[in-house]
């Protein structure tokens, strides 16, 4: 496919500022801005396909790092009948490791873009994207468990992404409210540490395996990774253990 003409989606908040320079490299090509779920869903729906879309991993932003991100673009532009591939721009700092976690293991992800190469790194990415060849190399899955595939693995791993979105949301502070908040037995909430995230947190290499790990830890370790597990709740049919109260949910 020839770069000119291509047609590309910016889900950024700061998608506005990089734009023009995005315009003059692709002209005579549209590039669309779209900032936050609404304006994304409307630019896919109400557009022709686009070749190319390039989104944040995490957005910078104070009110939608928790109800918004980039792994939520890729699933509208897979649910919304207007299928691109999607090129992930990353920070690279750590607090994204468990979304670029599920993302490589995603299918429509395209690659992952560092922000920090700034405009002059993402065009020829976005070219090479838009001729249907994904970015080489792209970064390989994780040695150890990722939270993703833990939360997916039946029936445990569920409660268990369950009842670290009700902690990481702010909705549950002992057994009985993450009982309350999780939508679980108490009895459950009790085996919180011994069975159900303690085990991950020793998996990934988490804590020291000289300590003991209480039900401390996982409270502490769920706050260390509140935006992935918020995000993994909403957008996997589990938005009620967030509540609607919380700082963390949509409005």
């Amino acid at each position: 496919m020839e770069s000119d003409g291509l047609r590309i989606l910016i889900a950024s908040t700061l998608g506005g500022i990089v734009a023009p320079r995005f315009r003059a490299e692709f002209t005579p090509g549209t590039v669309t801005v779209a900032v936050g779920e609404q304006q994304v869903r409307e630019a896919i729906t109400e557009s022709l396909r686009f070749d190319v879309v390039l989104t944040d991993l995490l957005w910078n932003d104070t009110e939608l790092e928790y109800t918004f991100d980039g792994l939520d673009v890729l699933d509208l532009v897979a649910t919304l009948g207007r299928p691109a591939p999607v090129l992930l721009a990353a920070q690279g700092h750590g607090v994204e490791n468990d979304h670029l976690d599920e993302a490589v293991v995603r299918d429509g992800v395209a690659g992952v873009v560092r922000k920090a190469d700034g405009v002059e790194g993402l065009v020829p990415a976005l070219r090479q994207v838009a001729a249907g060849r994904s970015l080489a190399p792209t970064p390989a899955p994780s040695s150890r468990v990722s939270v993703h595939a833990y939360f997916g693995a039946g029936r445990r791993g569920e409660t268990a992404g369950r009842m670290a979105g009700a902690i990481a949301s702010g909705r549950a502070v002992n057994y009985d409210t993450l009982a309350t908040a999780a939508g679980c037995s108490r009895n459950t909430a009790i085996k919180i540490a011994d069975k159900y995230l303690g085990p991950l947190i020793r998996e990934r290499g988490e804590h020291p395996d000289d300590l003991p790990l209480s039900t401390q830890v996982v409270y502490r370790w769920c706050g260390e990774h509140s935006r992935y597990l918020v995000s993994w709740c909403r957008r996997h049919g589990h938005a009620d253990v967030l509540g609607s109260g919380s700082g963390h949910t949509r409005s």
